[in-house]
């Protein structure tokens, strides 16, 4: 059975049709690059599979849960990290964690928190206040809330916009550590991280699945993987 599931999701904003008919699934396994240009339809897509946006039309399940009618079990099982990664900007970084680990009502919240600091390399600003981080570190930080419950599931949009190539290196590194135990969508317009970190590829382009392939069979597909993608979302 497929961790997250789209099936024929669809949602308009008054006359605008911004997701229609999107269905794919993700294994166990698989990190799937959610691409397509600026409106898309990939956020509106994410907040579908997260819960955080109902859909018009179709479903979103998460490790056999819908997530309209069985939201507790879902999102339990969940962990999403929005666009710009927002935050409680007056909470340090360890506070803001322990708040996200009580949150999910975990057993040993303050080893939860320790692990998590651990993993995210975030043991050096642990003390800092969120507001007074560079935007690497808050984006490393709303990486961090997102994986503190060790979920199958991770949704992550946008999760290396604007870092340097060292903090670019430290979330791909984590997830590569992860994947074999969870089914991970990132959503990116970073072609680079097709091949550095995605085993699967999905293109979304007016709101419509446009691509759905192997990685492999995406960069076959030719040298100039941006010539290619402008093709896709024509």
């Amino acid at each position: 059975m497929p961790l997250i599931e789209a099936k024929n999701l669809s949602k308009s904003y008054g006359a605008i049709r911004a997701v229609r008919d999107v269905s794919f699934a993700v294994d166990r396994g698989e990190v799937v690059g959610f691409l397509g240009p600026n409106g898309a339809g990939k956020s509106t897509t994410m907040k579908m599979l997260t819960g955080h946006l109902r859909a018009d039309a179709g479903a979103a399940v998460i490790a056999g849960f819908d997530v309209a009618e069985q939201a507790v079990q879902a999102k339990q099982r969940l962990g999403y990290s929005p666009e710009g990664a927002p935050a409680y900007g007056e909470m340090t970084v360890r506070e803001f964690l322990r708040f996200a680990a009580d949150l999910r009502g975990l057993a040993d919240p303050a080893e939860s928190v320790r692990q998590t600091l651990e993993l995210c390399r975030l043991g050096e600003v642990a003390a800092q206040t969120i507001d007074t981080l560079s935007k690497g570190y808050r984006m490393r930080v709303g990486f961090a809330q997102a994986v503190i419950h060790d979920p199958e599931v991770l949704i992550l949009d946008e999760p290396t916009d604007g870092l340097d190539p060292n903090q670019k290196f430290e979330v791909r590194r984590i997830l590569k550590e992860m994947a074999a135990r969870k089914a991970v969508i990132v959503s990116t317009h970073i072609l680079e991280e097709v091949g550095e970190l995605c085993t699967r590829v999905v293109v979304i382009a007016k709101g419509e699945v446009r691509c759905d392939e192997s990685r492999d069979k995406f960069l076959a597909r030719g040298a100039d993987l941006n010539a290619v993608f402008r093709q896709l979302t024509a």
